[in-house]
C-alpha cells in the first residue's frame, strides 16, 4: 500500500521531452497565491494590452517582479517600469517565488529562479492563439506556467507553428513546466468557456514565470 504522501502527492504528466504536467501542484499555496495577487494588482491593475498590430488582446494583463511583459505598438518586450503607472512593477511575492521553483524542480531544473512573473486573467470568450515565449534573453531557462479558477484546455505544439498540437484539460492548481527541446514550442489557450469557479470566481488567472532578464 502506498503512504499517505504517495496518495496525496500530484500526479506528474509529460507532455514531451522537457514538458510535464504537474497536476494540483498549486493547491498548498492556493490562499497565499490569491491574497498576493490581489496585492498585485491593487498597484498594477489589469490592463488589454495592444499588440504592433493594432490588435487589443481578450486576455489582460499585469507582472510582478525585476521586469515584466508589455507589448505596444513599439513590439514585444520587457520593461522593469510598469508603462501604466510609470514604477517599477510590484516585487514578486515569496509565496509565488516558492512555487515556480519548487515546480521547475519537480519537473528537473533545481536552477531555475525567476525574475518576472506575467499573469494573465482570461474572463469568458477570452482566448490566446498559438506562439511561441522568445522575449526572453536566456532561453536556458524553463517557463512555469500555472493554472487557477476556470478549467482551460492548453494547446501545445512544436518548433513550427504548424506541428500537430496536443491538448490538455487544465484545472484550478495545475502547473505545466516546459524547457529544453520543448522551450520554444508553441502553445496557446483556446476561448475559455464561461463558468464559475468557488474560489476564483467567472474567470481564469495564469502565473507565467520566466528568467527574463
Amino acid at each position: 500500500m502506498p503512504d499517505l504522501f504517495d496518495m496525496l502527492a500530484p500526479a506528474a504528466e509529460s507532455m514531451a521531452e522537457g514538458a510535464m504536467l504537474l497536476r494540483g501542484a498549486a493547491l498548498p499555496y492556493e490562499k497565499d497565491l490569491l491574497a498576493a495577487l490581489g496585492d498585485i494588482t491593487s498597484q498594477s491593475p489589469f490592463r488589454h494590452m495592444v499588440t504592433p498590430g493594432g490588435f487589443t488582446m481578450s486576455v489582460a494583463m499585469t507582472n510582478c517582479g525585476a521586469a515584466g511583459w508589455v507589448t505596444d505598438r513599439a513590439g514585444y518586450r520587457y520593461d522593469r517600469n510598469d508603462p501604466g503607472t510609470g514604477r517599477p512593477w510590484p516585487a514578486m511575492p515569496k509565496c509565488f517565488l516558492d512555487l515556480a521553483v519548487d515546480a521547475a524542480t519537480r519537473a528537473g531544473y533545481p536552477n531555475f529562479r525567476p525574475d518576472g512573473c506575467l499573469i494573465n486573467r482570461y474572463e469568458p470568450g477570452a482566448r490566446l492563439s498559438l506562439h511561441q515565449d522568445r522575449n526572453e534573453r536566456d532561453f536556458a531557462n524553463p517557463i512555469v506556467s500555472v493554472s487557477l479558477g476556470l478549467p482551460a484546455t492548453f494547446q501545445f505544439g512544436g518548433l513550427k507553428r504548424n506541428d500537430p498540437v496536443k491538448k490538455y484539460a487544465l484545472r484550478h492548481g495545475d502547473v505545466a513546466v516546459w524547457g529544453g527541446p520543448s522551450r520554444l514550442f508553441y502553445h496557446g489557450v483556446p476561448e475559455l468557456k464561461d463558468g464559475i469557479h468557488e474560489t476564483v470566481g467567472r474567470m481564469r488567472i495564469n502565473l507565467t514565470f520566466r528568467g527574463a532578464l
